[in-house]
């Protein structure tokens, strides 16, 4: 069952309902740009209110950062700072996921989430199959792809690596939110 969190705990969201299970677009999906950064804040207080924790890095500090400011919507509560450490960050929302929590890991570039490559693609996305079931991971990812323009982020900063990362995955769905200029 679905539990609105309390103010120093954790939500837990019961991931077998279908009526409990939390939709984005198809991938491709676009949106304005004008609308971005209210469209993600919106997503984001959106699984906060389906009891979701955020764990990563700018969850809880960074004013200004981009990805802490898409959570101004978020109770600190349920936001969680995290290392430098992708994997861990990964595989720590594996195991809450398995718990029955509903993990949001926020990695603010695209081109450090392959340090969580060994979390996503042997655990996440095989578990269920290692455990016949007993198992399934619900995580959700929030990352970006680094802007080339009108300022270049660099090569280690704008990288897109979701077509690899679709060859790579069985049973997770990799969503690319692109925005028009």
């Amino acid at each position: 069952q679905h539990r609105q969190p309390n103010k120093g705990m954790l939500g837990r969201v019961a991931m077998d309902g279908a009526n409990q299970e939390l939709r984005l677009p198809e991938d491709g999906a676009a949106c304005r740009r004008r609308d971005k950064s209210s469209l993600l804040e919106e997503a984001m207080t959106l699984l906060a209110s389906h009891g979701a924790i955020f764990i990563g890095q700018n969850v809880r500090y960074g004013a200004g950062i981009a990805m802490y400011d898409h959570l101004s919507g978020v109770p600190s509560y349920q936001r969680i700072e995290w290392p430098v450490a992708e994997d861990l960050n990964v595989g720590a929302a594996v195991g809450l996921s398995i718990q029955k929590f509903l993990p949001v890991v926020v990695i603010p570039r695209f081109d450090f989430l392959l340090r969580a490559a060994d979390s996503i693609i042997n655990h996440c996305d095989k578990l269920a199959a290692m455990s016949v079931g007993q198992f399934t991971p619900k995580i959700i990812i929030r990352t970006r792809i680094g802007a080339k323009w009108p300022l270049n982020a660099g090569p280690q900063h704008s990288q897109d690596h979701c077509d690899a990362f679709r060859l790579m995955l069985t049973s997770v769905k990799v969503v690319k939110i692109q925005c028009e200029d």
